[in-house]
């Protein structure tokens, strides 16, 4: 629930005065820090607040942008792309739980699930497991319930077969794959939820480093299957969430 939702029931309900909720709700749209402009306003625009891409800044600066998100209110924050090297001193000032393998870091406890259903994370391979984590923890850092299904990918078919009662419960499904990228058709055929099919960078020469699996991905027969961009499991976990949470 948005903090501005909170506060309307709050007014309704006689804990708060309107005069006390004008000014909660007035509140500035954004902080300007000098190096980023944090985005106060986010989770009241789009439903979810706003992330920290970690590639490209300095540690200094994350810590820093956290400190703004959490000054203002913000319980959970999470950080994407974010080294190992970065993420020791981020916690130096931060108390961060920090996922090596998928390059995220969370600052703040994870919420109670309370999206629609479940959220499936199938892999084609083990070697995809750093994206599908991606997309895991940021559909969980989003509240929602994910259920892990590696290495099912279409080279042994009966692996994903075996799996039909929780693809069938799902309410989407994020299908990750590289090489020929298959993985999204096949689940596509056999699911009656969306399916979010994530490209990756796992594969021989010809796979050109996801472009084969994209393109493989874009031209899928299956209907109901949507694509993002190649190691996107940030993308494809919040898209994820959104239709998970449309009630």
């Amino acid at each position: 629930m948005s903090d501005y939702k909170k506060i309307l029931e709050q007014v309704r309900d006689g804990a708060l005065s309107v005069e006390d909720a004008l000014l909660s709700i007035k509140r500035k749209p954004f902080e300007d820090i000098g190096y980023a402009k944090v985005d106060l306003h986010r989770e009241v625009r789009q439903g979810a607040p706003e992330v920290i891409f970690g590639s490209g800044k300095k540690a200094e600066q994350i810590a820093g942008i956290i400190d703004s998100m959490k000054k203002n209110g913000q319980e959970t924050v999470l950080i994407t792309r974010l080294s190992k090297k970065k993420a020791k001193k981020v916690k130096k000032t931060q108390e961060m739980t920090y996922y090596e393998e998928a390059r995220i870091g969370i600052v703040g406890k994870m919420p109670e699930p309370d999206g629609i259903g479940k959220i499936v994370v199938a892999t084609g391979g083990t070697s995809d497991i750093p994206v599908a984590e991606e997309a895991a923890l940021t559909a969980e850092v989003h509240g929602n319930e994910v259920v892990r299904l590696y290495d099912v990918g279409v080279a042994g078919l009966h692996r994903l077969l075996s799996h039909m009662d929780e693809i069938m419960d799902a309410s989407v499904i994020i299908a990750i794959a590289g090489m020929e990228g298959a993985l999204a058709s096949v689940i596509g055929g056999l699911a009656d939820c969306p399916v979010i099919a994530v490209p990756t960078s796992v594969g021989y020469g010809a796979s050109m480093n996801g472009v084969s699996a994209l393109l493989s991905m874009l031209n899928s027969c299956a209907s109901g299957v949507s694509v993002v961009n190649i190691d996107n499991g940030f993308g494809a976990g919040y898209l994820a969430s959104m239709i998970n949470r449309v009630r």
